[in-house]
């Protein structure tokens, strides 16, 4: 890891399928982020559904994913592919989670 990379969390620490909330101080007022992993990939978005600005988790930390591959906001119902973040159905369809360029080293989620 270099100086410049920030260690998130372990990839086995989100359910293959699932989502994981991690909370960073990364500017005031931050939801945090979310990671979501399908196999041996992940994907990091910031915790903030573009239809209203409000947190993706139902509760602090949880998250409802459908069918292993979409996560949905809990206050809208809005589906997120894994892949891309982009709204698939819902209120704002066709809008995008704001990713955070990660990478995966030794079962580390890297953060760049």
């Amino acid at each position: 890891m270099n100086r410049a990379e920030r260690r998130l969390c372990r990839l086995d620490d989100i359910a293959d399928g699932g989502a994981l909330g991690i909370e960073t101080p990364l500017d005031a007022g931050d939801g945090g982020l979310v990671a979501v992993r399908k196999g041996q990939k992940v994907w990091v978005y910031r915790n903030s559904c573009p239809h209203f600005s409000v947190r993706l988790d139902y509760h602090p930390g949880q998250f409802c994913t459908y069918r292993g591959n979409l996560l949905m906001c809990a206050h809208h119902s809005a589906m997120f592919r894994f892949e891309d973040g982009q709204c698939i159905d819902g209120p704002c369809r066709g809008a995008a989670l704001q990713p955070l360029f990660v990478r995966l080293v030794d079962g580390d989620v890297l953060l760049d």
